[in-house]
């Protein structure tokens, strides 16, 4: 069986260096933060094209502490694209702000710039833009708007590590970018960890405190503070993990390109990728008729598929309270109605590339 993905390809490959990494950090002891956390810090922040980063201990510990950083919390609201992970709205809600959530496009699957304007209150302090499936959202747009009625704009780049908005990398672009390494991210610890990067010393030791129970000084607490701290192992582990990054980006951008150009079923509908973007392929999202019916379909001929995501933001029980509906996000929850993604992961061979193709262009649907 082909799996959606599988990280077991490259801890054979690397092996030795990510256990050497790792009795490095045993024999320093440096477990909770320290040398090789802070050395991660340095190299993440240099591959983002940024001056800071601070390692945090998953990616919605990153999302909640920018925007604790930005001042936001109780009666403040944030826009939030209603297609993406929970998470990104967790990051808010953790606050005690409102996220707002907006709907896709019907294209590119990103956040909506046309419809933030009418979501925008007199509450509204942020948008929070996500670069879905490593596919970097309309920037320009959004930073147009938040300039307009004086918002923060911070990145959820999850997804989205080395992907590029005009040049630029994800990270760079708003006032905060929030990363996740979680196992099968396109870098990825091993356990939990995460990011922020930004451009401003202020936000950054702002974040340095948060994570760190509130301190400057060890013991002496300025803020309420929080254990956010990236572990030493993870910082290792992602050193070894950042070297190969380029490359692992260099050979998701093959397939995901074969993908959009060799999948020709018209019962498939795939992401679309605006000229002025180079997205990462985290995942690479289709959508059908009836996902379950493509799923089976796929595992019988050998191959996992799943689903990202299989129910919207707006929608989920978690977010009752605050009243939205059906209807409400039609394209988000079209997305959530339809989608499957398909095997992608650097390590995959051409023949299972070729597979995968084949496989979509054989699909006939459901038998009437």
């Amino acid at each position: 069986m082909l799996k959606r993905i599988d990280l077991t390809r490259d801890y054979q490959k690397h092996k030795k260096e990510y256990l050497a990494a790792m009795e490095a950090v045993c024999e320093e002891t440096a477990f909770s933060g320290g040398e090789f956390a802070d050395q991660f810090d340095m190299e993440f922040a240099a591959f983002c094209g940024v001056p800071y980063a601070a390692g945090v201990n998953n990616g919605t510990s990153a999302l909640h502490c920018a925007m604790l950083a930005l001042g936001i919390g109780e009666g403040d609201e944030v826009i939030v694209p209603a297609n993406t992970y929970i998470a990104t709205a967790w990051g808010v809600t953790y606050t005690g702000a409102v996220p707002v959530f907006v709907d896709c496009t019907a294209d590119t699957w990103e956040i909506d710039p046309d419809k933030i304007e009418e979501k925008i209150t007199d509450k509204t302090k942020a948008i929070l833009g996500v670069h879905l499936y490593g596919q970097p959202f309309e920037f320009n747009k959004v930073r147009d708007i938040a300039d307009k009625y004086g918002l923060f704009v911070v990145e959820d780049c999850a997804q989205a590590h080395g992907a590029e908005y005009e040049g630029r990398l994800a990270g760079s672009l708003g006032e905060l970018g929030c990363f996740s390494f979680y196992p099968g991210k396109n870098l990825y610890a091993f356990g939990e960890g995460g990011s922020v990067t930004c451009n401003k010393k202020e936000y950054y030791d702002a974040i340095t405190t948060l994570k760190n129970q509130g301190c400057k000084v060890r013991y002496y607490h300025d803020v309420i503070g929080y254990n956010y701290r990236l572990e030493g192992m993870q910082g290792a582990v992602l050193s070894v993990s950042l070297k190969y990054l380029p490359q692992w980006t260099k050979r998701r951008r093959e397939i995901g390109r074969r993908y959009l150009k060799e999948i020709t079923n018209p019962l498939i509908t795939m992401q679309a990728h605006p000229q002025n973007t180079n997205p990462v392929f985290h995942l690479f999202v289709i959508t059908v008729e009836d996902p379950i019916d493509f799923i089976s379909y796929m595992e019988k001929r050998g191959m996992e598929c799943n689903r990202h995501y299989p129910v919207p933001c707006h929608l989920q029980k978690a977010y009752a309270n605050l009243g939205y509906q059906e209807g409400d996000c039609p394209n988000a929850e079209y997305l959530a109605n339809h989608c499957v993604t398909l095997p992608l992961f650097p390590e995959m061979t051409e023949e299972e590339v070729e597979m995968v193709i084949e496989s979509c262009n054989g699909y006939m649907g459901l038998k009437p």
